[in-house]
């Protein structure tokens, strides 16, 4: 009996560069929610902002 071995490579179509930005901005926007204390963000849109954005993610501010 004669048996055929198949070895099947499939290479993802997401490149490690694209992976790497999407980390960077997703750290990025961890840091502002969470431990920035509203310097980034009170900028924009004001401190009370600020602290109902950290209330909606979860994040203790008090």
């Amino acid at each position: 009996m004669s048996y055929t071995r198949q070895l099947l490579i499939k290479r993802s179509d997401i490149s490690k560069v694209a992976i790497g930005i999407l980390v960077a901005i997703m750290l990025f926007g961890f840091f502002v929610v969470g431990f920035d204390q509203g310097q980034l963000f009170s900028l924009v849109e004001g401190k009370q902002a600020f602290d109902d954005m950290r209330h909606a993610a979860g994040f203790p501010c008090h």
